[in-house]
């Protein structure tokens, strides 16, 4: 009778032994991860819906299914921190003019997590939770408006002061801290710092970054003020190369302020948008030394039908003017989800979240457009070819994770969306 329970668990534990370790395997491909200083050839191992390994040659009879990527680049699945996709109907009237609602979006370009910056506020960000987070398979995080109403789909809601409510916001924040990483003040138009003031009162209270989005700036605040004085280390400039920011002196040389606010610890992002990316600011900045320290969209339906078109094609935009593409994935991956706290994605470390692109850059003649519509000609362009968020395939451009139709195979079953 022992040795017959000796078989058993000799016999079982074959078994377990010989069942495959990796759900996935994608091997070869040129794997880049900033936060753990990778630039190189490696293969990445994904089991449970994690990263499991990431090591020079891990055979491929340890995982159920393994993925050539061979020539093409493995990184982080990317983070944008500037997107509009409160696009739902809230009380019988349509908020999502502008914004988009994410999916749709996002995975086709190696996106799995994006952060909404200030489409709502505190009065509605709820609903926007009920009717867009919850119901969506990308990750969105938001940041609330400084204004209760949020964005709203007007362009006077930005500039209600007396809506303006650093406690309910902070209050907001708190009660949601699972998914508000920041507080957002954009678009006002008045004299005062009053607004920013409170953003950043509200940002202290629920103890989140602030993001500023301006395009008018007026003698009474000045752009090296907001940099200098009213912004605490770890808050955010969103629209860095901004025709209207003054970067540049009259010989073209590059303002040291910036520097220094850098050095104080604020943030730049880009923000590109549908008006607020120029060539003449971004190529010469970035030629002395001034690169953003993230690459994000402002994605809305007018600028993913203008010059930004997406996240790809605006890091691409990059590479045209000179960046290189390990700063250029660090800046969509690793540094804006540090910038929002959100340290657990932007990476792939063992254990993390398995949220994959997989990316091909491509060779050719291509044409990148600003909000001008002036266009910087380059010879390289990112596209993706596969997107994973938690382990599971949810863009594959070229069927890389299929079987050829004619392989002798059980069939899949298929949905019927």
């Amino acid at each position: 009778m022992l040795e017959l329970r000796l078989l058993i668990i000799f016999l079982a534990c074959a078994a377990a032994w010989a069942q495959p370790r990796y759900d996935l395997l994608l091997k070869g491909g040129h794997v880049i991860d900033a936060k753990n200083g990778i630039d190189a050839v490696r293969d990445v191992a994904i089991a449970g819906g994690r990263i499991a390994a990431v090591a020079e040659d891990i055979p491929a009879s340890q995982a159920r299914r393994t993925v050539d990527v061979h020539s093409l680049y493995v990184t982080p699945g990317l983070v944008d921190m500037h997107v509009h996709v409160f696009a739902a109907t809230m009380d019988r009237e349509y908020t999502g003019e502008w914004g988009v609602r994410p999916d749709g979006f996002t995975f086709r370009s190696g996106v799995t997590t994006v952060v909404d910056a200030g489409s709502s506020g505190w009065r509605n960000f709820e609903e926007f939770k009920r009717l867009v987070i919850d119901r969506v398979q990308t990750r969105v995080f938001s940041m609330l408006n400084i204004v209760g109403k949020g964005m709203a789909g007007r362009a006077d809601i930005e500039q209600d002061v007396s809506d303006m409510d650093p406690e309910r916001t902070a209050e907001m924040a708190k009660r949601h801290s699972d998914v508000v990483v920041g507080v957002k003040i954009a678009h006002y138009a008045g004299p005062d710092w009053g607004p920013v003031e409170k953003a950043v009162k509200a940002g202290t209270l629920a103890n989140i970054p602030v993001m500023v989005d301006f395009a008018t700036f007026r003698p009474e605040r000045p752009f090296q003020d907001l940099v200098l004085k009213k912004l605490r280390p770890g808050d955010i400039y969103t629209h860095t190369y901004l025709t209207a920011v003054p970067m540049l002196d009259a010989q073209g040389q590059l303002l040291p302020y910036l520097f220094e606010a850098r050095k104080r610890g604020v943030i730049f992002d880009v923000g590109h948008g549908g008006g607020s990316f120029s060539f003449r600011q971004a190529v010469p900045a970035i030629k002395q030394g001034f690169l953003a320290d993230s690459i994000s969209t402002d994605l809305h339906v007018t600028s993913m039908n203008a010059g930004m078109k997406d996240i790809l094609n605006l890091m691409s935009k990059f590479l045209a003017m000179g960046v290189s593409v390990q700063d250029v994935v660090a800046r969509a991956t690793w540094h804006p989800a540090r910038e929002i706290h959100r340290e657990q994605y932007g990476n792939l470390s063992v254990g993390a979240v398995a949220d994959v692109a997989v990316l091909r850059l491509v060779q050719g003649d291509f044409g990148f457009v600003d909000s001008a519509r002036r266009r910087l000609r380059g010879t390289q362009k990112l596209i993706c070819e596969l997107t994973l968020k938690g382990g599971r395939t949810m863009w594959d451009l070229n069927g890389l994770t299929s079987d050829d139709w004619d392989k002798q195979l059980p069939e899949r079953r298929q949905s019927g969306r």
